[in-house]
């Protein structure tokens, strides 16, 4: 999760994952991706973000690192890092085929409570979402945004009765699988 100084406050950096992939394609997330062999998640997280949308390492604080937390749907374990990008700067996408999209959405954008939400999984699970930037942004990442900004002390009142539907790309997703074939079943 990378943060870094905006026109008017912080903005938080997410992506648009492509179209392309095997698994969350097209759904937002933050830059990120697996640990390489013989790599920490800070190191992993800070090269990640340097493949996907062109941040130097070197540039960027780390603040400090959630606990691993257990992603279902992929099944995989996820340790969030939050990173201060205090220069800021432009961000481009390096690897089209990764990543869509980036944006540098404002802070305020995320706590105005016209943009948030509860949205309900393909799975059942309901949980917060965000609609900023153009942007659907829903699950795993919009979790980790609303703990991000209630730790931070940021949240404003919101309607958590205000319920949006799941777009449909990503339900049809989640039925068809990769490639439109059903999922595997376990």
């Amino acid at each position: 999760m990378l943060v870094t100084p905006g026109e008017s406050g912080h903005d938080i950096v997410l992506t648009e994952r492509s179209g392309s992939l095997r698994s969350h394609a097209g759904q937002v997330s933050f830059p990120g991706g697996k640990l390489d062999p013989g790599e920490t998640p800070v190191e992993a997280a800070l090269r990640e973000t340097w493949e996907e949308v062109g941040v130097d390492p070197e540039r960027v604080e780390v603040v400090g690192s959630f606990p691993d937390l257990w992603l279902g749907p992929s099944s995989n374990a996820v340790t969030p890092v939050l990173g201060w990008w205090p220069e800021g700067g432009s961000l481009r996408v390096v690897d089209p085929g990764e990543v869509a999209r980036v944006e540098q959405v404002p802070v305020a954008q995320l706590v105005d409570p016209a943009n948030r939400f509860m949205v309900k999984g393909p799975s059942g699970y309901v949980g917060p979402g965000f609609e900023v930037a153009g942007l659907f942004v829903w699950g795993f990442t919009a979790q980790l945004l609303s703990v991000l900004l209630d730790a931070a002390g940021l949240t404003q009142s919101w309607d958590t009765d205000r319920r949006r539907r799941l777009p449909w790309r990503f339900v049809r997703q989640y039925l068809t699988g990769p490639g439109g074939r059903p999922p595997a079943r376990r």
